[in-house]
């Protein structure tokens, strides 16, 4: 596989996210610091990087007018009624300090997945971009939303199984094992760079 036909598409590396002071911290912030997943995410990004793969990061955030944020769900009930902690421009909407340098590109967006309400997938295919390795938190969540529409997209995805995490192991495994069936499958972190440096696709 030529990597410059692939990109990480990097999800919700984003303060709010990952860092205690963030909106989701309670939920989240502990697990994703005690499963190193940051520190394994942001090497892989560069390594994936160096071997030609495009870095697209994506953020949550809600402008002014709301964008296309719809209130159908109680997360987004939740995050409306607190939007100003997702303006694009408040801390919290910030990429983490760690990956703020990585991305080729970031698209913001309203919706759980990624590649919905914005016109990122157009954008993906104007650069020939037709295989997404997947990083994110949470694995339940955005991740495991985007990899499924990115698939019925008609993208070849892969969601790298150690360069997520959920608010427990448990939900992580589960989702794991959810989207070994429903996309191209879970490679580790090692086993996606042998496959961008021309190695074996892994399963």
């Amino acid at each position: 596989m030529d990597a410059r036909s692939c990109a990480v598409l990097a999800l919700h590396w984003q303060v709010n996210v990952i860092e205690p002071e963030g909106f989701f911290g309670p939920m989240l912030a502990e697990p994703v610091a005690r499963s190193g997943v940051v520190a394994r995410a942001t090497r892989f990004h560069a390594a994936a990087a160096e071997a030609g793969a495009t870095l697209v990061f994506t953020r949550f955030t809600i402008p002014e007018d709301e964008g296309e944020l719809v209130r159908n769900t109680g997360f987004m009930q939740a995050v409306g009624e607190s939007q100003e902690s997702f303006r694009p421009a408040a801390p919290g909407a910030a990429l983490i300090e760690q990956m703020a340098d990585q991305p080729n590109l970031v698209v913001d967006n309203q919706k759980l997945s990624g590649l919905a309400g914005n016109d990122l997938p157009a954008r993906l295919r104007d650069r020939g971009i037709d295989s997404l390795l997947i990083t994110g938190v949470a694995t339940n969540l955005t991740v495991e939303q985007t990899a499924r529409h990115a698939t019925d997209l008609g993208f070849h995805v892969q969601v790298v199984r150690d360069c997520a995490a959920a608010a427990d192991e448990q939900t992580h495994e589960a989702s794991l094992a959810n989207l070994a069936l429903t996309t191209a499958g879970c490679p580790t972190a090692t086993e996606a760079l042998h496959w961008l440096s021309g190695g074996e696709t892994p399963a």
